[in-house]
């Protein structure tokens, strides 16, 4: 079951990002994944913009300007959340596996491969305090702004990072990913402060209980 306030896309933008990689937090658009209390964040392609907007991958007047464009385009609208989407799941496979301890699935890294080629092709090198970087024109290329730079973090993350500190939250209801760093890789909770918390009162009340 999706929860109205996920239906409706009203936390895309203001979700917390503790993944500490771009990609990270992008997996982290859907939380709770096989419980009844399952929330997708976007569920719009509005979702998807407003999301890419508050993790600053685009700036605030292209996100107006994009918002205008995908309503006027239904077609604009429906390739941006389907692409989004399975961007989105790919990337969560990739890093459920790794936390796990296991091998980044093939077919998930060959679409973000594949993804992220598409998107370069329509990127430009561009400088920026001294050292070039790639970047996009959202009005000449929509889905590839949002899309491509997403694309390249977990292709960073999987190709340069140490793998041993993508982790899993392990609060109940949770399942967000993010990347531990801390000095002996003791992180357990994407935030101490919610599913941490939940975790010691459940302990808390199992003890009162016994």
């Amino acid at each position: 079951m999706v929860t109205f306030a996920a239906k409706n896309g009203l936390r895309a933008g203001s979700l917390d990002l503790i993944g500490g990689e771009l990609a990270l937090d992008f997996a982290n658009t859907s939380s709770g994944r096989r419980w009844a209390t399952h929330e997708d964040h976007l569920w719009r392609a509005r979702d998807v913009v407003d999301w890419a907007r508050h993790a600053k991958v685009i700036k605030p007047d292209d996100a107006e300007w994009l918002h205008r464009a995908i309503e006027a385009d239904a077609g604009l609208a429906g390739r941006l959340l389907q692409r989004a989407r399975q961007l989105r799941e790919d990337i969560y496979a990739i890093g459920f596996e790794i936390a796990a301890g296991g091998p980044a699935p093939e077919a998930s890294v060959d679409a973000i491969t594949r993804t992220h080629a598409a998107c370069l092709a329509r990127a430009r090198l561009t400088s920026v305090d001294g050292r070039y970087i790639w970047s996009w024109s959202v009005q000449e290329s929509p889905i590839e702004a949002i899309l491509g730079p997403i694309s390249l973090s977990a292709l960073a993350t999987l190709s340069q990072a140490d793998l041993s500190r993508v982790k899993q939250c392990q609060g109940e209801k949770c399942g967000w990913l993010f990347f531990d760093t801390t000095k002996n890789k003791s992180r357990r909770w994407c935030e101490m402060e919610v599913c941490g918390n939940r975790a010691k009162q459940k302990r808390h009340n199992a003890k009162a209980r016994a």
